[in-house]
């Protein structure tokens, strides 16, 4: 970057487009560019948003560093040539793009374009990493850019089924540095996985011995491959009826609490080929019955498996793992350097100190450090952190000393064990004052979390230099970073955080309470950004977090704190909703509610209120034969005892779809009746939200399935009327989906068509499952309803593909597709709907994504 000063950065972490033109000539084709990029609710980067003290090619040059995606628009003017340089700025932007996705728009007819921009345009043209596109005016302009992103995000919605990801949880964790002296148990591991025999694979070996970094380097290689990979860590929960709801996740599927999850799991992979990894099974072996129960149901399902203990079940085979090697005695200095021990002690001190090399006068020294330790990675790793202001030999020395003296505390430990351990105290006992206290302190939680997090919950708990701590933690190597969508998170190895957990417990209790006021605190602000245009920053910030937010029900219910609780999970409820979890808040709600009776705890009102709402709702989905009114009644009468309008509102929408669906037939005037008090209780709360995505929807349904279609439509445009004045994305993708099947049954094709197809794009910005399937469907009745069979099923195909994946059952009672689709099967295309729906299933998303923009 041209001139000195900190680096720019953009507003916030949204996915972030760099948009680049002439300003002057294509001013309203940039707002029109603007416009769309907001939509999606993603980042526009453009030279005119950045008035800053920075030299226009300094600004624009950090602005591109920074982004996610390049967006070209070019009409008929080259732009200016600064003083000094051969190129303008127009040009300049486009060479730094780099190895962005490139989406290139050319206006036409330009017949005045300049020479040196149509020169430019030509190489352009030759770039096989852009697509490139011509336009008439700013309003197509503005619907391709937002098809294009739609579609690359799609590409990575895509990628994440591929890894078998989601959007709570992340797919393959990204390791924190490259792995070392680990080839051979790669190649090995592969070529186990890949035989037809093989359905489990342990790898086992002791604490720190590097399991869970080989089982990452065998995912990421099998992924890359083009397999189909997830990835579920353990090491978050305690109890072995918790592994379910952690492989659920890693693979996609949602617990909506409408199917038990392991149902869904199962349908999800079965007819697949999935590598799961299972991370750190040994302190939850009771779970051993469900792995094998996965694998008999799903016969191309295939576990990799990382413990300390073997399962000890038929379909196992061991991969045992040993340390690292050690170099031969006497062996000569290219094979000491080649001993993998060795290698990763070189390739971590130098990390941390560049000047460091291997050379003879170092060699024996550190073929002895990595002899002390057994080679165990963990404690190389640690040790080679000292790396930054100690002298090797001086290492040795104060090792050797360490060693001698704490390995007596340990002796019923293995001796590599004691090795280890006795390491990590040495590293402790070398750090500044108040840095091993916060080492305690970042112990209460078993996820990721970020700096900020750990700034305050360190400041909260006692230590006087958060910012000093955490920088003596990282420099040791205790503290380790990763990064989880482009944010860098910060979390300590299992073992370390045991170590740290027994090192220091008359500092837990207060270092526990600062982890939940911390949430508790991030949930109670999320409440009010999720329901309005900070809706996917704050999605995406507390995915980020999202096995601590879980974490911390668990402490809250473990501690009676009962009330607290309740009032938590209430705040996160559209988070949980949004992201699938409502199976689990069941759960808890069930939990508490035990609790207090067990244990004679008296219960706020407003907590019986939300623990009743939640086991009803969910119950209403789990058991489809259930009169819920009753339950959600009592529900909606104690919010109403507690003043909480908007709670009563909510539980009355539970009441209406209870009246709709009760076994002795549907009370449709009495659902009306309820739907229409929660619409007003809603707006007495002032909850737009509340009023919009939920009452008037479900007044909208109501009216499109006894045909009153003027007053469906009516209702949905009220919805995506408050909904877009809150810029609250997915309030406004419910509404189109709904005004979609309004238009379309009425004959409005082209309308439903520009409906659905919006509506597909924000779900997909949101990455919400239900409404990318949703979004589907309704494609489904518009190809339908234009007797395009083909175009029918597979998205048709596609569309159920995604619901078996993702574990989200369509159990709205909105599906007017399948009529559609029937009247094609009774033209006799029903054998071209079936084959073309078995194509869907296979099909990425992004390439489904054609038919749906198609014509």
């Amino acid at each position: 970057m041209d001139g000195a000063g900190p680096p720019i950065r953009t507003p916030d972490q949204r996915l972030r487009v760099f948009v680049s033109s002439t300003l002057r000539e294509l001013a309203e084709e940039r707002r029109a560019v603007r416009s769309a990029i907001e939509s999606l609710q993603l980042a526009p980067v453009m030279f005119e948003l950045g008035s800053r003290p920075h030299p226009p090619r300094s600004l624009y040059r950090a602005y591109m560093a920074q982004s996610d995606v390049f967006v070209g628009i070019y009409g008929e003017r080259y732009g200016w040539v600064a003083p000094g340089e051969s190129a303008s700025g127009l040009e300049d932007e486009y060479a730094l793009s780099g190895e962005l996705p490139s989406l290139i728009y050319v206006k036409d007819p330009a017949p005045d374009r300049e020479p040196r921009l149509e020169a430019l345009l030509d190489r352009i043209r030759a770039d096989d990493r852009t697509s490139y596109r011509s336009y008439r005016d700013a309003g197509e302009l503005a619907e391709l850019v937002r098809q294009d992103l739609a579609t690359l995000l799609a590409e990575r919605f895509d990628a994440g089924r591929a890894r078998a990801g989601g959007p709570i949880a992340p797919g393959i964790p990204a390791p924190y540095s490259a792995i070392v002296g680990r080839d051979a148990e790669r190649d090995a591991l592969l070529a186990l996985l890949a035989r037809p025999d093989v359905r489990i694979v342990t790898i086992v070996g002791d604490g720190g011995i590097g399991k869970s970094r080989l089982a990452i380097e065998v995912a990421g290689a099998a992924a890359a491959a083009g397999g189909g990979v997830a990835f579920a860590m353990l090491e978050t929960i305690t109890v072995p009826e918790r592994v379910i709801t952690v492989i659920a996740r890693s693979l996609g599927v949602r617990d909506t609490g409408d199917a038990p999850l392991e149902e869904k799991v199962i349908d999800a992979v079965a007819g697949r080929d999935v590598l799961l990894v299972v991370d750190n099974v040994e302190h939850v072996l009771g779970a051993v019955g469900l792995l094998v129960r996965l694998i008999s149901a799903a016969p191309r399902l295939t576990l990799l498996v990382t413990s300390r203990s073997p399962l000890r079940v038929r379909a196992e085979r061991l991969f045992p793992l040993g340390p690292l090697g050690l170099p031969a005695p006497g062996a000569g200095p290219e094979a000491i350097a080649a001993a993998p021990a060795v290698a990763l002690f070189a390739e971590r001190a130098a990390a941390v100190h560049p000047g460091f090399q291997l050379g003879l006068d170092n060699a024996a020294t550190v073929t002895e450090i990595c002899r002390r330790l057994d080679g165990s990675p963990l404690a190389i790793e640690l040790a080679a952190a000292r790396m930054l202001w100690m002298p090797v030999d001086e290492l040795l020395r104060r090792l050797e000393s360490a060693l001698t003296l704490l390995v007596g505390g340990a002796r019923d430990l293995p001796e590599r064990q004691q090795a280890l351990r006795s390491t990590i105290q040495w590293s402790v006992d070398l750090l500044p004052p108040g840095a091993a206290a916060a080492l305690t302190a970042l112990a209460v939680p078993s996820g990721p979390f970020l700096g900020a997090t750990a700034e305050d919950v360190l400041g909260a708990a006692g230590i006087g230099d958060p910012v000093a701590a955490l920088t003596a933690l990282a420099e040791a190597s205790l503290l380790r970073s990763e990064d989880r969508r482009g944010t860098p998170l910060l979390s300590l190895a299992s073992l370390v955080r045991a170590f740290a957990r027994e090192a220091r417990p008359e500092l837990l209790d207060t270092a526990r309470s600062a982890w939940i006021d911390h949430y508790r605190r991030v949930a109670a602000a999320a409440a009010q950004p999720l329901r309005g245009g900070e809706q996917l920053a704050t999605l995406q910030r507390l995915e980020l977090e999202a096995e601590n937010l879980g974490t911390v029900v668990r402490l809250l219910l473990d501690d009676g704190r009962l009330d607290d609780a309740a009032e938590y999970v209430w705040s996160l409820h559209l988070y949980l909703w949004i992201g699938g979890h409502l199976g689990l808040v069941r759960e808890w709600m069930t939990e508490l509610l035990e609790i207090a009776d067990r244990e004679s705890i008296p219960l706020a009102v407003r907590t019986r209120a939300i623990a009743l709402y939640h086991t009803h709702t969910v119950r209403f989905w789990q058991e489809p034969t259930a009169d819920v009114v009753p339950g959600m009644q009592a529900a909606r009468d104690l919010f109403a005892e507690a003043g909480d309008r908007g709670g009563a509102a909510l539980a009355d929408v539970s009441i209406g779809l209870g009246l709709l669906t009760r076994p002795e037939g549907p009370d449709v005037a009495g659902a009306m009746v309820v739907l229409e008090r929660s619409r007003a209780g809603f707006r007495e709360a002032g909850d737009a939200w509340g009023e919009a995505a939920i009452s008037l929807v479900m007044l909208g349904r109501i009216a499109l399935v006894t045909g009153a279609l003027e007053e469906a439509r009516g209702r949905f445009e009220a919805s995506l009327e408050l909904a877009s004045a809150q810029h609250e994305l997915l309030g406004v993708a419910i509404a189109r989906n709904h005004r979609g099947w309004a238009r379309l049954l009425s004959g409005d094709v082209a309308g439903a068509a520009d409906d659905f197809g919006t509506s597909l794009d924000e779900s997909i910005a949101l990455g919400h499952d239900d409404g990318v399937a949703y979004g589907l469907e309704g494609f489904v009745g518009v190809r339908a309803a234009e007797g395009d069979a083909d175009a029918a099923g597979l998205l048709q195909g596609a569309a159920q593909s995604l619901r078996r994946r993702t574990g989200l059952l369509n159990r709205s009672g909105l599906d007017f597709a399948t009529p559609l689709v029937q009247r094609l099967r009774d033209a006799g295309a029903g054998d071209a709907l079936d084959a073309a729906a078995e194509r869907g299933a296979a099909m990425p998303l992004a390439e489904v994504l054609e038919l749906v923009h198609a014509p």
